[in-house]
């Protein structure tokens, strides 16, 4: 009895503490090698990216790609043809046509931001009280997007830019406002899908706020589509102050912007056809890259996970 008494009893060595912390470095590696098997199987893709990354280089450092001055020309060298010296050829009074195209970048894009800047912030605010609050408020401001809608935006753009007075941010303010509908639709909607949530109605239930309730739980999960749409409308805002800018509403001359020189050139298309070509393939080329860019955040990214 005395030897089972003081028999040591065996205890069990303690479990190996689980790697918990290697879980996010492998997720983070998983979410990285689908990301590059997704660009890789989308060279259009990647090129639309890098496209835009030299149009945000050239809106906030010009310099980087060309040292010439955009308002001083050589009058010896108009109409020279695009080559080595010149990439975009030279317009008549022989100022660099890239050098132009690259300073007059910084305009456009900051027309282009603040109109989908204004479009998103008012239209944003619309949808989101009417699809909130409802009631008579709903009704009346649903109304006045209708009424929007039923305008074309262009010649709201226009009536608009000619109540402001001409100019790049009078023109981006028109193109934002004539924007505004599409945003609010898409938020209105977006507010009467996460309201009737379950967690909304939890929160609701718990005592939370009214104003709680929309900062906490239906303002952050109604954004989603709407700055896809932000994204898709940064496309259509660079046409459209394009546009205006080419009508003549935009930035005075001599100051480049890239509707602008689409019309300056547009005197010299026999003889000088890049004067117009190259400012509008620019233009084109950065819709495209755009339109690209927002259709893989719209869905090929989703599907792929």
């Amino acid at each position: 009895m005395t030897e089972l008494l003081v028999k040591p009893i065996a205890v069990a060595a303690p479990a190996a503490p689980v790697a918990v912390a290697e879980a996010p470095a492998a997720a983070g590696r998983g979410t990285a090698r689908r990301l590059l098997r997704f660009l890789a199987r989308r060279p259009g893709l990647v090129l639309s990216g890098v496209l835009l990354l030299l149009v945000a280089v050239a809106a906030f450092a010009p310099g980087a790609f060309t040292s010439a001055d955009p308002l001083v020309g050589e009058p010896a060298e108009n109409f020279a043809a695009p080559g080595a010296a010149h990439w975009f050829g030279t317009d008549e009074l022989g100022r660099d046509v890239f050098a132009r195209v690259v300073h007059g970048t910084a305009l456009s894009v900051k027309a282009t931001l603040i109109a989908v800047g204004v479009a998103f912030v008012v239209g944003g605010l619309l949808g989101l009280v009417a699809g909130f609050v409802g009631g008579w408020v709903e009704d009346v401001v649903m109304r006045l997007v209708d009424v929007l809608l039923s305008i074309p935006a262009l010649f709201l753009s226009l009536a608009l830019v000619t109540a402001l007075g001409y100019g790049t941010v009078e023109v981006a303010i028109a193109v934002g406002i004539a924007s505004v509908a599409g945003f609010a639709r898409v938020m209105r909607a977006e507010v009467l899908r996460v309201r009737t949530a379950v967690f909304v109605e939890a929160a609701r239930s718990s005592g939370t706020r009214w104003y709680g309730v929309l900062a906490r739980h239906v303002l952050p999960n109604s954004l989603g589509p709407v700055l896809v749409l932000a994204t898709l409308e940064l496309a259509t805002a660079v046409l459209a102050v394009s546009s205006l800018s080419f009508l003549g509403f935009g930035a005075p001359p001599p100051a480049p912007e890239w509707g602008n020189l689409v019309s300056e050139g547009r005197n010299y298309l026999g003889n000088a056809w890049w004067l117009s070509t190259m400012p509008g393939l620019v233009v084109a080329g950065t819709v495209l890259a755009i339109n690209r860019i927002a259709r893989a955040l719209d869905g090929e990214w989703a599907a792929t996970r």
